[in-house]
């Protein structure tokens, strides 16, 4: 067991930990002494004193956000995991009570996740915890590690965040596509054939600099071209323009079967084989047993199963994709 130095803690106002993570958290001086109650001076000073006692700026002023620096960066979860277990301590028990609690709750969400999971899980939230929040965020890979050590996220939900040493990972559900059209526009068969397929226009979404975006991999897997003629980074916008335009939108299956409907369009299953990473849920290893973690945890996993497509509408679109396979 490590020794504590009383004496030197004494010296030390453990309140500035405490500003020291209202600050992370916040990424503003204002909304940090709003967070404690406190006046804007007072928090201008509890920095200052920690510059000066930790011999670093800590905070850098970049437009209006007060962005952090390596040094504080390693500090933050350090900090934050001291400040729940004294929480903890003086609670004398779990601190974490969905029913009361007042937070939000930061999760990185690929636009798949984002359109599955925002309306159930808000649903559930405003159920069960009505003062638990939800902000959706968009993180790019490389930014994954650093936001879930230093807490500007709380979860990633995704088809391209898997585990790492710092990150433990679960495999929520495998991602399944399928093709939606307007039946006013195109004559099609359902299922649609491979030939009317490869033949027709496509909308797809991409978050890159490619047409086939998202697809692009699996589409060069499987030996198939396709003339993608519109492109955008969120599927409602794929799903508009198959609804207004002769095209066919390739579109995850849980989408199409939700969504698609709603824009009067028909649904097919994708008369080829295409190979897509399944969507995993990931969380730091230090966020492992943190009860508030878990609880969140648990409640994305309970929002996508009941938003997602039964084991009988899966076993009812397989035939008619091999089906369509052996008559193109």
């Amino acid at each position: 067991m490590t020794t504590i130095d009383h004496f030197n803690l004494r010296s030390f106002d453990l309140n500035l930990l405490v500003a020291f993570d209202a600050l992370m958290s916040e990424g503003s001086v204002t909304k940090a002494a709003r967070r404690l109650k406190i006046q804007q001076p007072a928090m201008s000073h509890s920095l200052s004193t920690l510059r000066v006692l930790l011999q670093d700026e800590l905070f850098i002023r970049v437009g209006q956000v007060m962005q952090p620096t390596s040094r504080a960066r390693s500090l933050a979860v350090p900090v934050r995991q001291a400040l729940k277990q004294a929480q903890l301590a003086l609670t004398g028990g779990d601190a974490f009570d969905p029913e009361t609690e007042q937070r939000t709750f930061r999760i990185a969400m690929s636009p798949e996740v984002k359109l599955l999971l925002i309306p159930d899980l808000t649903a559930r939230l405003r159920r069960l915890a009505p003062g638990i929040k939800v902000l959706a965020r968009v993180f790019p890979y490389e930014a994954m590690d650093p936001s879930l050590e230093d807490g500007s996220i709380d979860l990633a939900v995704g088809c391209t965040y898997t585990q790492t040493s710092r990150r433990s990972f679960e495999t929520l559900y495998r991602t399944e596509f399928a093709c939606c059209y307007n039946p006013d526009l195109l004559e099609l068969s359902n299922p649609v054939g491979l030939k009317d397929y490869l033949a027709a226009d496509h909308a797809t979404i991409s978050q890159n600099e490619t047409l086939q975006g998202c697809i692009k991999d699996a589409l060069e897997i499987a030996g198939v071209e396709l003339n993608v003629v519109a492109a955008a980074p969120g599927y409602m916008s794929v799903l508009s323009a198959a609804q207004s335009s002769p095209l066919i939108a390739t579109v995850p299956s849980r989408i199409a079967e939700r969504y698609a409907p709603l824009l009067g369009l028909e649904v097919s299953s994708l008369p080829v084989m295409l190979s897509f990473p399944p969507v995993n849920m990931v969380w730091a290893n230090h966020a492992e047993g943190d009860a508030a973690n878990v609880w969140l945890r648990q409640q994305i996993r309970e929002s996508l199963s009941a938003s997602g497509v039964s084991n009988e509408a899966i076993a009812a679109v397989l035939p008619r994709a091999v089906q369509a396979l052996e008559t193109a």
